[in-house]
């Protein structure tokens, strides 16, 4: 009778043992292990680059939409004023070019006129210091007076200072040349500044008409016409139909021996006859729950990390209008890629690869 107690401690420590082995070790057995997750796909907001008053929004919740499509735009009434008044003062300003450019060619036409009278002032001067000599010569013999020969010098100096005038205002004609050209490339720098000013507006007004940047479905109006928006504010929230996938959390045990591309099953509460088929695309780095201490197996176990099942975009394609976020559901995945699906999963849903 004494041996009673004694066996049933032995059978007690027996029975821990394997709860605790059970615990510990349990899922390294398992090759086929499931978590519960929800449909998500990428969210992507459409937003005003720059501030202003909603004019229009031109989707509502639910609707699909085409990367390209006008979904939304802002009051332009202030932008179009400024956009005209840019126009109003390239127009100056390519008048401004005109009338400098014009001014060149008539201060070169000047110049052209100056430089001919330079050079009738040139032989003028030659042939009045021919004629000086000449006079000269036949004063010195008494064939003319020496009065002649006199006036004759002072038409040389005359003629000199005619020369010489000539040239000076010929360089007054190049100095006026100069800052004609400077006052002409000036009028064209405005007409650059105001080529600038008026792309810039006109990029501002483009960015004022809101397009999806993809396809996908409307999933809020975040704001509604009339309502004034900042720079950067999101005016609707666009799903990306093409990027759906499911997110579940598993615990290490069981994410080492996960493979990135591995075949998963995705059961929804919704739908639980068919399973649909997914891909393994994500695995976190870093678990979502880590414990203060990690030091033994039993908290080592306890770290939990996230986990991405891809559904295919020919399959999302294929039914897109059905496609829906937030919805629970189940996915399985395979530790062991040789291992058989349970036999109580749903059958496969079928889709075109492509």
């Amino acid at each position: 009778m004494k041996k009673t107690p004694f066996i049933l401690s032995i059978l007690f420590v027996v029975l821990v043992i394997v709860v605790v082995s059970m615990v510990f070790n349990g899922d390294e057995d398992l090759d086929v292990v499931s978590g519960n997750g929800r449909i998500e796909a990428t969210e992507i907001g459409i937003s005003a680059k720059v501030a202003g008053r909603v004019e229009e929004i031109y989707v509502r919740e639910g609707d699909m939409v085409s990367a390209g499509d006008v979904v939304a735009k802002l009051d332009m009434s202030t932008i179009n004023s400024q956009l005209q008044q840019a126009k109003a003062q390239r127009q100056q300003t390519r008048s401004a070019v005109e009338a400098a450019n014009m001014a060149v060619a008539q201060r070169e036409s000047e110049k052209a006129a100056l430089e001919a009278a330079l050079l009738q002032a040139k032989a003028e001067l030659k042939a009045a210091i021919a004629h000086a000599k000449r006079t000269s010569e036949l004063a010195k013999t008494g064939a003319v007076s020496k009065q002649l020969a006199e006036d004759n010098l002072t038409s040389v100096e005359s003629a000199k200072a005619a020369v010489n005038a000539a040239k000076a205002r010929l360089t007054a004609a190049d100095a006026t040349i100069e800052a004609t050209k400077a006052q002409y490339f000036s009028a064209q720098a405005a007409v650059s500044a105001a080529d600038a000013t008026i792309a810039q507006i006109e990029s501002e007004i483009n960015d004022m008409v809101l397009k999806a940047p993809r396809n996908g479905r409307i999933q809020y109006r975040v704001v509604e016409p009339g309502e004034v928006v900042g720079a950067g504010g999101r005016v609707l929230s666009l799903v990306d139909l093409t990027n759906v996938y499911m997110t579940f959390f598993l615990p290490a045990s069981q994410v080492g021996r996960l493979a990135i591309g591995g075949e998963a099953r995705i059961v929804l509460d919704a739908a639980p006859n068919i399973a649909i088929p997914a891909v393994i695309s994500y695995v976190a780095d870093v678990a979502q729950f880590t414990p203060r201490s990690v030091e033994t197996q039993s908290e080592r176990e306890k770290l939990m990390f996230r986990v991405k099942a891809q559904i295919p975009v020919s399959l999302l394609n294929q039914h897109i209008e059905r496609v829906k976020t937030g919805l629970p559901g189940v996915v399985w995945v395979k530790l062991n890629e040789e291992a058989n699906w349970p036999e109580n999963l749903p059958e496969l849903i079928e889709f075109i690869e492509r």
